[in-house]
């Protein structure tokens, strides 16, 4: 299996880790199951501290981690150039980074203030954007970058607003960088994952209400796992989507191919 993925020994950065439940975490494990060396980025101590909670259970591995902070080009360009310089190549990044304040989901979407706006997009949109820019350097022999996104870049979904219209900036922002960086042959790639019970989801607060009626409604009559969604996103870091890029991928059970 790990011929397949062509994954062995290839550098991928997971950026986003929150605690054992986060989309980034089940995909770094799918990525450590298949051979890959992970690197891993964190924002603050409070973050490395969890990391190394959950890399406890790995005393065969010893990932690199890395302080990144992507509200801060400096932080970015410097966490990349730390990574390059420890190992080498980078092959694929994972970017699975977003926030928006509180207040801003609860609200109702009109009544969004400006900088909590602009906070959202910068967070969840344009770090793609930076973190493509400084890692593009060092993936000399092409790659690979997923970033994930969720149906409400494209509908509306109670309480996701501003961070509906950032994610439709990010998938928007996923087809430039394509454009851009596809002659260096570097791919980039979302993944839509459906209902997730993540750190993420709970700031959602209709989040228990999508769960069940994409249950009810979706084609497979169930949600998604977190571990569907990691082996997806192993796939699109992969060759064996060598020939896939600019694309969102969606994980959601189906459900975002029905009309209501």
């Amino acid at each position: 299996m790990d011929n397949l993925f062509q994954l062995k020994d290839k550098n991928i950065v997971v950026m986003g880790v929150a605690n054992d439940r986060s989309i980034a975490w089940g995909t770094a494990k799918a990525l450590i199951e298949v051979g890959a060396n992970v690197i891993f980025t964190y924002r603050k101590e409070r973050s490395l501290k969890k990391l190394e909670k959950q890399l406890a259970n790995y005393e065969d591995i010893q990932p690199l981690l890395i302080q990144c902070d992507v509200n801060s080009d400096e932080s970015i360009q410097h966490a990349f150039n730390e990574i390059s310089e420890k190992v080498g190549t980078i092959h694929g990044i994972v970017h699975s980074v977003a926030f928006a304040h509180a207040e801003d989901l609860k609200n109702r979407f009109v009544e969004t203030s400006r900088e909590g706006y602009a906070f959202a997009q910068d967070t969840s949109a344009y770090s793609l954007i930076a973190v493509a820019n400084a890692a593009r350097p060092f993936m000399t022999e092409g790659g690979s970058i997923v970033t994930m996104t969720y149906l409400g870049a494209e509908r509306v979904l109670e309480g996701y607003n501003v961070m509906g219209v950032a994610k439709a900036a990010l998938e928007a922002s996923v087809r430039y960088l394509a454009a851009d960086v596809g002659t260096d042959g570097i791919r980039v790639n979302a993944i839509s994952a459906g209902a997730i019970k993540t750190l993420a989801a709970k700031g959602v607060p209709s989040f228990n209400t999508i769960l069940n009626k994409i249950e009810e409604s979706a084609p497979l009559k169930r949600n998604v796992t977190l571990e569907e969604v990691a082996n997806m996103t192993v796939v699109m870091l992969s060759q064996l989507s060598s020939g896939i890029t600019g694309e969102v991928i969606y994980v959601d059970s189906g459900y975002h191919i029905l009309g209501i």
